[in-house]
């Protein structure tokens, strides 16, 4: 067979609805500043889709701090990957800030974030080690899973039992292999917002040998008393090994970092192929994140607000009786009865109707019969756009009740491609 033929012919669980919502659910050409509201399709919206939470993303002094980088130093400086020819100071001076920050010994900055967790996993085992990881991972750490030539253990979602058990049969293993255990967990699950359970992860600490990486590209900047993530958030700081923080959400920029030993990150310097391949984070992300982080340290009161706005949204939805799971962080999952066909005629009447943009998740990431609309609220939403959101879902719901929703036909709403 044409291998083009083939790639047509099977264009995945997503790819399949492409030409149904391309442009509209898929691809969608948000328009104007970064903020609470923007435009889409020509329409002013609430924005409920972007992982801007402390609102640093259109601050002005974080916008005057990367525009003065750019204009010093430009788009493409430095020029190539660290190892080569792609060191700064700046590159260290985050990195030392980024590890005083963690409480730890030293840092090490990535490129972009999803790249960096995929090479971790591949620096830090061997086809003797085994990876014992939630079932629930993130697909940058299914993709890095995907590069480890040993075994790995899955365990259902924050089942300890399960834990414990794909715990005593990698030690059995490693016990043959002389090799080692990794443990990968998420601090906040970007998807359904609960809490990776950090806590009692580490309790199996004092009965088995392993060291444990937490992905908490959600959880940085917006849990724990300072900012710091998850886990202080559980106050299991000393216990993570290693800590994997991402400037996508929180910082509202691109890249990420790893906090550990410095032997370890050490060794990870000579090791990591995404950054050794890879040009260096160019230095106007890398001073703006000097300044970001600078001000999650210093504006705690953007973390209060973006709370109390959490607290409002998700607190208005389940009085209106809706599901939010468990969500035990800002992402806040509305789940709804209905399949694909309401799922698409509910996010039109959301953008159309009422003006809302949030994202819609479908099958097979969540079961059938149900629906997911995944709202991220942020230090900027205001108790107006908060009001209007809840009031706009009760009257969803009422519909949803009344089956106006129902059908067998999903509308199109793509652009052309």
């Amino acid at each position: 067979m044409d291998i083009f033929e083939k790639v047509v012919k099977n264009p995945g669980p997503l790819g399949q609805y492409a030409d149904i919502g391309y442009g509209y659910y898929y691809y969608p050409k948000m328009e104007g500043p970064i903020s609470n509201h923007m435009t889409f399709r020509g329409k002013e919206v609430i924005v409920w889709n972007l992982n801007n939470y402390l609102g640093l993303a259109n601050h002005p002094e974080v916008r005057a701090v990367d525009a003065e980088a750019a204009r010093d130093y430009g788009l493409a400086y430095p020029m190539g990957a660290r190892m080569m020819s792609g060191q700064t100071r700046f590159h260290e001076e985050l990195e030392n800030e980024l590890a005083k920050f963690e409480k730890k010994e030293a840092a090490y900055l990535f490129n972009y974030g999803y790249m960096g967790m995929v090479s971790v996993i591949d620096s830090m085992v061997d086809r003797h080690d085994v990876i014992v990881y939630d079932s629930e991972a993130h697909a940058c750490i299914l993709d890095g899973l995907r590069m480890h030539i040993g075994k790995r253990f899955v365990f259902p979602h924050n089942d300890m039992e399960k834990f414990g058990q794909q715990l005593e049969r990698a030690t059995k293993l490693t016990r043959q292999t002389g090799g080692g255990i990794l443990v990968i967990t998420e601090g906040v699950y970007g998807m359904a917002g609960d809490l990776g359970n950090l806590r009692e992860i580490v309790k199996f600490k004092d009965k088995y040998d392993f060291r444990i990486l937490v992905d908490d590209a959600h959880g940085f900047g917006t849990m724990g008393k300072t900012g710091m993530g998850t886990s202080e958030e559980m106050d299991v700081v000393d216990d993570v090994d290693i800590y994997f923080g991402a400037f996508a959400k929180a910082m509202a920029g691109f890249g990420g970092f790893i906090a550990s030993e410095k032997r370890i990150i050490k060794s990870m310097l000579y090791k990591m192929r995404s950054q050794i391949y890879a040009k260096s984070l160019t230095l106007p992300m890398v001073i703006g994140s000097l300044k970001r982080l600078e001000m999650i340290r210093t504006r705690p009161e953007l973390r209060e607000q973006l709370w109390n706005n959490v607290r409002a949204l998700q607190n208005g939805l389940r009085d209106q009786g809706f599901d939010l799971g468990k969500t035990q962080s800002p992402v806040t999952p509305v789940i709804i009865k209905g399949g694909t066909i309401e799922a698409f005629k509910v996010g039109i009447e959301l953008r159309e109707t009422y003006g809302i943009m949030c994202s819609m998740v479908i099958y097979p990431v969540v079961p059938k019969g149900l629906a997911m609309f995944r709202l991220i609220p942020t230090a900027v939403h205001t108790p107006e756009d908060i009001k209007y959101t809840i009031d706009a879902f009760s009257d969803i719901r009422k519909n949803l009740d009344n089956g106006k929703y129902s059908g067998s036909d999903i509308p199109v709403v793509a652009d052309r491609y």
